[in-house]
C-alpha cells in the first residue's frame, strides 16, 4: 500500500507542471487590439488567437466603420455597413 501511495504522489508531482503549461496556452476570451495611425485614419485591428477577424477604421473627420471578413480567405474584407461592397486586394508584384 505504501508503494501505491508513493507512486500516486510521484505521478501527481510529474503531471502538475503539464497543467500549468496547458493553462498558459489556453485561448484568451479577450481579443487582441492593435491600434495604428495611417495618414488621417486611426485603424484598430482585432485578433483572436492571432487570427485577424475585424478592422475598425476611424477617419479624422468622418464616421467610423468596420471591415469584416467576407469569407474564410485572408484578403477579402467587406464593410459591415455596406456588405455588397468588396474591398479590393490585388497583388501587383511579389518577390520570393
Amino acid at each position: 500500500m505504501r508503494t501505491l501511495n508513493r507512486l500516486l504522489l510521484a505521478s501527481l508531482i510529474a503531471v502538475a507542471p503539464l497543467s500549468v503549461i496547458a493553462a498558459q496556452d489556453a485561448p484568451s476570451p479577450e481579443p487582441e487590439v492593435t491600434i495604428r495611425t495611417e495618414g488621417d485614419k486611426t485603424i484598430q485591428e482585432y485578433r483572436q488567437n492571432g487570427f485577424l477577424y475585424a478592422i475598425k477604421v476611424t477617419p479624422k473627420g468622418g464616421k467610423p466603420y468596420f471591415l469584416v471578413r467576407a469569407d474564410g480567405t485572408d484578403a477579402n474584407f467587406i464593410r459591415s455597413d455596406q456588405p455588397d461592397m468588396l474591398i479590393p486586394s490585388w497583388k501587383i508584384f511579389e518577390w520570393k
